[in-house]
């Protein structure tokens, strides 16, 4: 911030004001909903003059490092998993970090906590394992065109809940003897990044939530460091075909790839409808447990780390996993692009798994 404060006037609801730049900041719902509940359950304790250790009730804005480590050690205290109290910690530091940057607050009281912490979130946790004949079954039996090609777009791809979202009809490839317009009856053509490649998926590194692209303004990020070009094998284009020949009409000019079939017809999907999608069949499945946490419930991105997984096993090629997923630029994914044939498709196609 160019070594300049910026000051602010402290408003009624710290909590409140921190989420609602969130919003402005482009994050979904889903994850100001979880920073809401782990910082109004701080709010709380310190709230508490039984629990806190100033034995008051004292307000976010007022608490000191004390109070910040008191609160990890309630968390202790609790059986919490080491992954979840160093994710509320980093909420809770993010917070405090935040206002005191825009001169809400004086003091991050939680920067010296984070020093001293030893518990770390863990990136890769161990989650439910889901064997392939499960997961085959479990695949089997979503049988709505939409919730079918979103599932299975996500488990051949291993793509992020917003890049799905964002995808549009352009950034689609089918084989050469049907062209999108065969299948949709919409006058779209694919982006030339496509031609040659064979049926596939355009992943762009461009969309920003709240920027407009493709005239429409988008309400998910996509996070990769550079656009790829995903290969789509044939279970996924029979997934994708039977979708295309019910897509309904859609509200946006960009043709979304996926638009909803509920309340909101025609509208292109959010990653919360997503999320719902896949959560609801979970639930069927016995794979998801309101109040659950990652190691057991089944979301969308159970499929990315399920993808991973198992490709990286089957192939022993982290970098074709890593260009597919969307984590590598520069010159490691140039590699990949200008070799996309002979490397990436060829690899694809010969290890990844049937869903059928």
């Amino acid at each position: 911030m160019s070594g300049e404060s910026v000051t602010a006037e402290r408003p009624e609801d710290p909590i409140a004001y921190f989420l609602e730049d969130m919003t402005y900041h482009g994050k979904s719902e889903r994850t100001r909903e979880a920073y809401e509940r782990v910082l109004r359950r701080y709010e709380a304790f310190l709230a508490d003059p039984d629990a806190n250790p100033q034995n008051a009730s004292i307000d976010v804005a007022e608490a000191t490092y004390r109070d910040c480590m008191a609160w990890i050690h309630t968390l202790r205290r609790s059986d919490a998993a080491d992954s979840t109290i160093a994710t509320y910690a980093s909420y809770l530091h993010r917070f405090y970090a935040y206002l005191t940057q825009v001169g809400t607050f004086d003091s991050n009281p939680m920067a010296l906590v984070m020093e001293e912490m030893d518990e770390q979130i863990d990136t890769d946790p161990s989650r439910r394992e889901i064997s392939l004949p499960a997961m085959r079954e479990f695949v089997r039996d979503v049988a709505h065109p939409l919730d079918h090609a979103v599932v299975c777009t996500l488990l051949k791809t291993g793509m992020r809940v917003g890049e799905l979202c964002n995808l549009d009809l352009r950034d689609v490839s089918l084989a050469e003897d049907t062209p999108l317009r065969a299948v949709t009856n919409d006058d779209v053509v694919s982006r030339t990044q496509l031609d040659g490649r064979g049926p596939s998926l355009y992943v762009s590194a461009e969309p920003t939530a709240g920027e407009v692209l493709n005239d429409e303004k988008r309400s998910a990020s996509n996070k990769r460091k550079r656009a790829t070009v995903v290969p789509v094998d044939e279970e996924l284009e029979t997934a994708l075909r039977r979708w295309l020949a019910v897509r309904p009409a859609t509200r946006s000019s960009a043709e979304p790839l996926f638009a909803s079939t509920s309340g909101t017809w025609g509208a292109r999907l959010t990653p919360d409808m997503v999320h719902h999608i896949v959560e609801r069949h979970a639930k069927t499945a016995g794979w998801h447990r309101s109040g659950g946490g990652a190691d057991e419930n089944v979301t969308p991105h159970y499929f990315r780390h399920f993808f991973t997984t198992h490709l990286r096993d089957r192939t022993g090629d982290r970098g074709i996993v890593k260009y597919l997923r969307g984590d590598v630029g520069g010159d490691i994914i140039d590699t990949y692009t200008h070799n996309w044939g002979d490397r990436v498709r060829e690899t694809y196609e010969r290890q990844i798994y049937s869903l059928y």
